[in-house]
């Protein structure tokens, strides 16, 4: 049964007087009246309030990007409008129309709709349920082409793979409509592009984007935040895997102002487990994907701004601007700037040194298991590299889904990875285990994909042909800090020292070598790669950086009494 009918009184509650009195304390506005059929807001506008009902009612109205409409709901008296985009200010992606009769409502544009949602515990919880069972009911509705963007060309091609990806691990609805299928083929013929075009990204507002990238993708949702280049945030926060997501909502929540970047998706390499069974409080498991989404959701209720995607080319750190010592140059051109730095950027896949790799990434090959991948790879078998708990969760999202899992490690598993994967892996009838062996060739082109690889035994040499067309790679992965521009110390491995390693003197246990540089997660040196010690991380650095601008208050006050 779809969200919006198992939990329809959770996603569009209404507010009992009390919670409606309450919530009009923090509105943006005075009550405005709309006649009949005066469209609210519409789908892509920016900066669209939320607006509470006082008196007759609205039309919720989601739209596909082949122009399909259909009524979401009708929202009445003690009802909002609105989903998590409502929250940040990114562009709406329902749009609300006044009733027959015409609506009274009350406007809470999206500082004023977190300070309600922060200020009233009540209906603030309310309120944030709604928005998210909302984002969740839209991406059903993506699934069968009834909201969001539209996807053409091979299910397979590596564009709609990374596309795909891209906006799954986002949450944007969207679907993928093959271009050999009916309506694949209309759309094509209908926009009159040519093969070479392929693939094609149709966005909600009826925008055609030919062979996007990610950026171009974003840029016409509207993801990607305008920043202001005058402004100084207290923090700057580049990456938002666990430890970032983590120093957003501990900084926002105290106050700070916080700007995170990330080049993909929030998330990080987390983001991408199909199940973690170990993080504190989820008895049952969680996907990384939900953990990540509810971080985000947190992190914007507090107030940070999230910019993805936007990958951070270079940290200048030897500023002269007191106010602001730090400087970012972004992929975009533009700059960020901050009293503060937080490096959270995790780790790069580690790529195998096989020749035509780079070649068959995207197609066939690829360093996590979602559900984008695992719906390529159903009843078909596949080839898994890695010993490692991510190989490990990954194994055992794959294998109930595929026909055979070929799983490819150099050691004993007993070695590397957790007591539960290994008797969970064991427990599974498909997946062959090929212990003390490695990947030595692959098989395929970028046009046709991958076909197979040559596996080849470590200890006696003796090489073994598999058939297959998808290639997992879960082997680790390296710093990823080649922007830093030697702001700070490294080890000989390339992650980033913190605390006594990093120098001498003042210092605190995650600040680097240069102080306001802090690091968390798996990127610093002696960290323990798990998503809680990455989340208490990113915790613990907001009680370090408050003292550290205190520190440097103190000392600028100093130097200002002697000047």
């Amino acid at each position: 049964m779809a969200i919006g009918d198992a939990r329809r009184e959770q996603v569009f509650p209404t507010l009992s007087a009390l919670q409606i009195a309450a919530a009009r304390r923090f509105a943006s506005g005075e009550p405005h009246r709309f006649d009949a059929r005066d469209v609210v807001y519409e789908i892509g506008d920016r900066n669209a309030p939320s607006w509470l009902i006082l008196d007759g009612s609205a039309d919720a109205i989601r739209r596909s990007a082949a122009g399909q409409s259909s009524q979401v709901t009708t929202y009445g008296p003690g009802q909002f409008t609105g989903e998590t985009n409502q929250l940040t200010g990114r562009p709406a992606l329902m749009s609300v129309v006044a009733g027959d009769a015409g609506a009274v409502a009350i406007p809470f544009d999206a500082p004023h709709l977190r300070a309600l949602v922060i200020g009233s515990a009540d209906v603030g919880e309310t309120i944030m349920r709604a928005f998210i069972l909302r984002r969740v009911m839209l991406i059903e509705a993506g699934q069968t082409g009834g909201a969001g963007s539209i996807l053409v060309g091979r299910r397979d091609d590596p564009g709609i793979v990374g596309l795909s990806g891209f906006l799954t691990r986002n949450g944007y609805p969207h679907t993928v409509v093959a271009a050999c299928e009916a309506e694949g083929r209309e759309l094509v013929e209908r926009l009159g592009v040519a093969h070479d075009d392929l693939p094609l990204m149709i966005c909600p507002n009826g925008t055609v984007l030919r062979s996007p990238s990610n950026a171009d993708a974003a840029s016409c949702l509207g993801i990607t935040p305008d920043l202001d280049a005058d402004k100084v945030y207290d923090v700057a926060v580049i990456g938002a895997g666990p430890s970032g997501l983590a120093t957003a909502v501990y900084g926002a929540s105290e106050g700070l102002s916080v700007l995170v970047l990330d080049s993909r998706a929030f998330g990080g390499q987390a983001g991408a487990s199909a199940r973690i069974e170990n993080y504190l409080g989820f008895p049952t498991g969680i996907s990384g994907q939900a953990l990540a989404g509810r971080a985000f959701n947190q992190a914007a209720k507090f107030g940070a701004e999230l910019a993805i995607p936007l990958t951070v080319g270079l940290l200048r750190c030897h500023g002269e601007d007191a106010e602001a010592p730090f400087s970012l140059e972004l992929s975009n051109g533009g700059t960020a700037r901050s009293r503060a730095i937080v490096i959270a950027s995790g780790a790069r896949y580690r790529q195998p040194a096989i020749p035509n790799i780079e070649e068959l990434e995207g197609a066939g090959v690829s360093y996590w298991a979602s559900p984008v991948e695992a719906r390529l790879c159903a009843g078909q078998d596949v080839v898994l590299v890695g010993g490692g708990n991510s190989a490990g969760q990954a194994v055992a999202y794959l294998a109930p889904q595929v026909r055979q899992v070929h799983l490819v490690v150099r050691r004993p598993l007993e070695q590397t990875m957790s007591r539960y994967l290994i008797d969970r892996i064991a427990a599974l009838p498909n997946v062959e285990l090929h212990m003390g062996s490695e990947i030595a060739a692959l098989h395929g082109d970028r046009a046709t994909g991958l076909t197979g690889a040559t596996f080849r035994d470590s200890r006696t040499g003796a090489v073994r042909e598999c058939t297959s067309r998808h290639l997992f790679l879960f082997i680790g992965a390296d710093p990823n800090t080649h922007w830093l521009d030697g702001c700070v110390a490294l080890d000989g491995t390339g992650f980033v020292l913190t605390g006594e390693r990093a120098r001498d003197g003042e210092r605190l246990p995650l600040e680097t070598s240069c102080p306001g540089i802090f690091a968390v997660g798996d990127v610093r040196a002696g960290s323990t790669k798990r998503v809680a010690a990455a989340v208490g991380e990113g915790a613990a650095v907001i009680a370090q950086i408050h003292s550290f601008l205190t520190r440097q208050a103190g000392r600028d006050s100093g130097a200002a009494r002697q000047a």
